[in-house]
């Protein structure tokens, strides 16, 4: 339950303002908002597979306190990134002719590779070892962040203090990223 909750958190924390949650919006205002987040569950169920795949991977190659160092590393550099902040680069403009759900999974599918959610999974798999967990939290902190991204956007979109948002979701990026860096160098765990 722990990898299940620690994994929606932190997946929503870092999809508020990422640009795979701006291009949800976007779409959001060019496709019904239900045909979007039926192609970003899609997209992530897809992507996170791989990426806790990957987690899992890596856990049988290098030793796992190494891991999990790198793996709290990553939360700081995730933290990092979200003060940074991402923007769109054409992709919600694209026109297909493969209909609204297809067309935004694959954008969705393609902005996400690399992506620090996608890299965040990869971590949390490494940290917990508990694959299907992991996989069904970040899918359904995707869902939630995104969803809530798409609802504020069509309905609220100048009240939404995304500066504020990204600044609190860093900090506790950075935060949880040191207590795991802090904890291994103290314990060697």
């Amino acid at each position: 339950m722990i990898a299940f909750t620690a994994s929606f958190i932190f997946v929503v924390l870092a999809e508020m303002g990422d640009k795979t949650q701006l291009l949800a919006m976007a779409f959001a205002a060019k496709y019904k908002a239900h045909q979007v987040l039926l192609a970003v569950f899609i997209a992530t169920i897809l992507n996170h597979f791989l990426a806790v795949a990957a987690g899992r991977a890596l856990t049988a190659i290098v030793p796992l306190n190494v891991i999990s160092f790198i793996a709290s590393l990553s939360f700081v550099i995730f933290g990092i990134w979200t003060i940074r902040g991402d923007k769109l680069e054409g992709e919600e403009n694209r026109v297909s002719k493969f209909g609204p759900v297809f067309t935004v999974a694959i954008a969705f599918f393609l902005a996400e590779m690399g992506d620090k959610t996608q890299l965040a999974t990869i971590s949390l798999a490494v940290k917990y070892n508990s694959m299907l967990n992991v996989l069904m939290g970040t899918t359904l902190g995707m869902i939630v962040a995104d969803a809530i991204g798409i609802v504020f956007g069509i309905v609220m979109k100048k009240h939404i203090p995304q500066k504020s948002i990204k600044w609190i979701s860093a900090a506790i990026f950075i935060l949880f990223g040191l207590t795991g860096m802090c904890k291994i160098l103290l314990t060697g765990i």
